[in-house]
């Protein structure tokens, strides 16, 4: 299928059905495929968030905030259901708590919405590595192959201001944002999901005003053919 050029070519969408009304954004270092089978039979927009699939990158490193702004004007016909798998989750959670007025629903899956333990400081060895390379003492090569050995896959994937558009998003925490969110909340989680544990959901559903959860007992962290039955039935 063809895609489809918003806001000037900074972002690049797959189009399913006419006059869609359902946002859909995909996780870090996904596209716009992943959430296909969940949309088929819906009239809805699967963009590439800035930096994935065929969108360009931003300008800067954003945080989802960021990423919310920009997506904003898609919106302002109102009455749009936001959907978010992971690091879209947390775009969708902004775009709801920011312009309630034009999101009348939200669904979520594998959303990371609690910072872990921790606050992302590493292991000793990896901040005694930073704090030399600030002081002049380890050279970037040096500090480069340890950001390699202690950083995740997707840090170790990303680059330039990817890289550090990851850092910021992995440090923000979304306790206080859930509370003032209006538009109900649809949660589908994998009993497995090891990346957003089951229990943070339930934490987070504590914390919401108006949110169903349900839970596909075999699936994990990704949209697999039991979450995207799941997501389908409740978007």
């Amino acid at each position: 299928m063809a895609l489809t050029a918003l806001l000037d070519g900074a972002v690049l969408a797959e189009k399913t059905g006419n006059d869609p009304k359902i946002l859909a954004l995909h996780g870090w270092g996904r596209s716009r495929a992943d959430w296909l089978p969940a949309l088929e039979g819906h009239a809805a927009l699967a963009v590439d968030l800035p930096g994935f699939g065929a969108s360009p990158p931003p300008p800067a490193a954003w945080g989802s905030r960021d990423y919310a702004e920009q997506l904003a004007p898609l919106l302002e016909s109102g009455g749009w259901t936001v959907a978010g798998h992971s690091f879209g989750g947390r775009v969708a959670l902004q775009l709801a708590a920011g312009w309630p007025s034009v999101v009348s629903g939200v669904v979520l899956t594998g959303v990371p919405f609690f910072r872990r333990t921790g606050g992302g400081k590493g292991p000793l060895g990896f901040r005694l590595a930073k704090r030399a390379h600030r002081l002049g003492l380890l050279s970037d090569a040096t500090m480069e192959q340890q950001r390699h050995k202690h950083g995740s896959a997707d840090y170790r994937n990303a680059e330039g201001v990817m890289r550090d558009t990851l850092v910021r998003l992995v440090n923000e925490d979304y306790r206080d944002l859930l509370a003032g969110i209006d538009a109900p909340v649809e949660m589908v989680w994998g009993a497995t999901d090891t990346a957003a544990p089951l229990d943070m959901a339930h934490e987070a559903q504590a914390l919401l005003r108006k949110a169903s959860l349900t839970v596909s007992e075999t699936s994990g962290h990704l949209l697999d053919e039991a979450l995207s039955s799941l997501l389908r039935e409740r978007l």
